[in-house]
């Protein structure tokens, strides 16, 4: 079964409508070469396919000049991370009057990729990255938490399938992936920082505490960090602040970017084991910002967790030009106005503040504060991100 996933291709063709270069990115097996080939067989004109992968492929690309110049149409370059010189050419390519060929490279975000493309193509490249399923493609919700948004994870025949599948990716991940995109760390070193941080989700960043679990310093633990986070499984919500009387906290929380592969690092079986950890609040608040955060396409510097030193806090607030949008999550049925909501709307000038909760009850809880349950999400958000 495939899902067709009309925003995203919508997005994609027109950024390859106003730039010569689009960069399609995301964690692996998150659908990036299915977006794509969905995208080639819809397009008006020649198509060519590149997977770096492929022998052959990379083989047709030992002088890369000589085989795109003459290309016209679409060009698709998958992995593209397996080729990072190729950038200084694409810059040259995109200059060409016209240009008579488009680019789309699919990459799993590498930092080699990410550098590359600023440096070299700056101003004709357009990123748009790819995230798992979200509330508007799916029709069970609670599925899509409890197995998390990866096709091939969402889409398995059942939860023990589902399973399996995740178990495979964060190995192989570990073993594979990351070794090919020039990572020397030993993976069961990750395995074990990326376990620790699942136990950790949904807090505030220490390093200090990670530096001394793992016997290094806090400049270590936070390469590790920034490691998983470059590949899109996990996510730093950075913080919030500016200049008001109020002491403010300055580190970002940590979330697994995917609540299946949380679910996973946690051993976590089935639904009944979900519910009875200590983790399933944490789970749920994840899960519901990054359902926020898709709904809404906000880019990660749109996005902010806020808090204090005296208890004041805010799970994401959003900013989108002038406006600022503020969010809660409660995994309760009948959420209550509290002094840090309060806090939060009166010092940081919310337009709005959404309390995302588990009932199935709208109502408002003070001026600019109302309850949402998590089920009428999509319309609400997807009018605040101006879909």
């Amino acid at each position: 079964m495939i899902v067709t996933r009309k925003q995203h291709l919508a997005r994609v063709q027109l950024l390859l409508d106003e730039f010569p270069v689009v960069a399609l990115l995301g964690a692996r097996q998150v659908g990036k070469t299915t977006l794509a080939r969905q995208l080639a067989a819809a397009h008006e004109g020649p198509v060519a396919w590149f997977d770096l992968e492929d022998p052959v492929d990379l083989a047709r690309l030992e002088d890369p000049g000589l085989e795109l110049r003459s290309l016209r149409g679409l060009v698709v370059l998958d992995e593209i991370h397996r080729l990072p010189d190729i950038f200084q050419l694409l810059r040259v390519l995109a200059d060409r009057p016209g240009p008579p060929a488009r680019f789309l490279v699919l990459g799993s975000a590498s930092p080699e990729l990410l550098r590359q493309t600023s440096e070299s193509l700056a101003g004709r490249v357009a990123f748009h990255e790819l995230g798992g399923f979200d509330l508007t493609e799916v029709d069970d919700p609670e599925r899509l938490w409890l197995h998390g948004g990866f096709p091939r994870s969402y889409l398995a025949r059942s939860g023990a399938a589902s399973r399996r599948w995740r178990d495979g990716f964060i190995q192989t991940l570990l073993a594979r992936d990351l070794p090919d995109l020039g990572n020397t760390i030993p993976s069961t070193t990750l395995r074990r920082f990326w376990t620790m941080l699942a136990h950790w989700h949904g807090q505030l960043w220490n390093g200090a505490e990670f530096g001394r679990a793992f016997g290094v310093s806090h400049t270590t633990v936070r390469r590790y960090l920034d490691l998983l986070s470059s590949v899109f499984v996990v996510r730093q919500l950075q913080p919030w602040f500016e200049n008001i009387s109020k002491r403010q906290v300055r580190s970002p929380k940590v979330y697994i970017a995917d609540s299946g592969v949380l679910h996973a690092l946690l051993g976590l079986a089935d639904r009944t084991d979900v519910i009875s950890h200590p983790k399933v609040g944490a789970s749920w608040e994840g899960f519901v910002i990054q359902q926020i955060v898709q709904l809404m396409r906000a880019p990660p510097q749109q996005c902010f967790h806020w808090s204090t030193h005296t208890g004041a806090e805010l799970d994401l607030l959003v900013i989108a030009g002038h406006r600022r949008y503020g969010f809660e999550v409660k995994r309760s049925e009948a959420p209550r106005l509290t002094r840090s909501m309060r806090s939060a709307v009166e010092t940081l000038n919310l337009d709005s503040l959404d309390v995302v909760h588990a009932g199935t009850k709208r109502y408002r809880l003070g001026p600019q504060v109302r309850a949402l349950p998590a089920g009428e999400m999509v319309g609400t958000l997807r009018a605040l991100g101006g879909s």
